[in-house]
């Protein structure tokens, strides 16, 4: 029996929704998957891991409880509880909070770390990513006693596969922290991670000013969808970095990507070919974007996303 570890990732709301395709991407045939709960919530969250056939869950802590957010005390701790679980591969999502643990996780292990991954075979300790903004898939090769992995949110398909999960703990000593963390800010940005949105609405060149984005906030909030915006936008002051989708910004897989005035560059679609569905709506019937997508919408983003948003609540309203 394989066992395979995963940082459940978590938010207020619970574990993050892209973390199931982490587990279903982790599974395979002899795996015990370990789950490694670091808020001390193992026992809520049993039932949504059992689900996706998370074996045992495992509440990392000290002496003293719940370890809170430091990447230095996380990393330790977690290297402890892999070496006393006797686990040697670790998955995560690809995150801001993964880039953060997992890079130091590989410097105390002196392990090979692949983050951004679109498939894993840990039969061959082989993985999969793209490479020159997405122009090719590379595949990477690992050697070495530990592995670790980060796989980009949204591209692996989340599978149910019901087993029964055990809640256990694992206690690690609180050490000596070479870094404090004195506060954490939200970005300006906001909102939902455009890196693990399943549904994104972009606007481009074609919004005209910032103000303008609040036609796609407002369709965003009956989406459930994150709003986001090329690097034309965020050059011109309209919309804050965070919000930029591309090579520059956020690489995202959304199950959808509506793409609202923006012509389509190169760089762009580097950050979100990988998406399932792509809604384009631009005047221009020749624009990149529009050859690029699987619906096209020839008209007025600002006839056209109000009307959507119109329709999408009285659709809700109905039902």
């Amino acid at each position: 029996m394989k066992k395979i570890g995963l940082l459940i990732e978590t938010n207020a709301d619970g574990i993050k929704p892209a973390m199931n395709g982490v587990i279903t991407a982790a599974r395979g045939p002899g795996h015990e998957l370990c789950g490694l709960v670091l808020d001390g919530k193992g026992a809520q969250y049993r039932e949504a891991l059992q689900d996706y056939g998370i074996h045992k869950i495992f509440n990392v802590q000290t002496a003293q409880g719940v370890l809170v957010w430091n990447p230095d005390s996380w990393a330790r701790a977690i290297v402890e509880a892999m070496e006393q679980l006797g686990i040697n591969i670790l998955f995560g999502l690809t995150t801001m909070q993964t880039k953060d643990v997992f890079p130091r996780i590989a410097a105390i292990l002196d392990a090979p770390l692949l983050l951004d991954c679109i498939s894993v075979d840990l039969e061959t300790l082989t993985a999969k990513k793209s490479q020159f903004s997405g122009k090719t898939i590379a595949t990477f090769k690992l050697n070495g006693t530990h592995y670790l992995f980060g796989i980009r949110p949204n591209v692996s398909a989340a599978q149910r596969s019901s087993v029964t999960a055990e809640v256990l703990s694992v206690q690690t000593r609180t050490g000596v922290e070479s870094l404090r963390v004195e506060t954490v800010k939200q970005d300006p940005g906001g909102g939902m991670d455009l890196s693990e949105a399943r549904i994104i609405i972009s606007g481009g060149r074609g919004m005209q000013n910032g103000e303008n984005y609040r036609i796609l906030h407002e369709c965003a909030e009956v989406l459930g969808a994150a709003v986001g915006a090329s690097r034309v936008a965020v050059d011109a002051g309209w919309v804050p970095h965070a919000m930029q989708v591309g090579q520059t910004g956020t690489t995202v897989s959304p199950n959808l990507y509506i793409a609202c005035g923006i012509s389509g560059s190169v760089q762009h679609f580097a950050g979100m070919k990988t998406s399932g569905v792509v809604v384009a709506i631009n005047t221009d019937p020749q624009a990149a974007m529009m050859q690029q997508c699987d619906y096209g919408i020839v008209g007025d983003l600002f006839e056209i996303v109000p009307l959507l948003t119109r329709q999408l609540k009285a659709t809700l309203n109905s039902h």
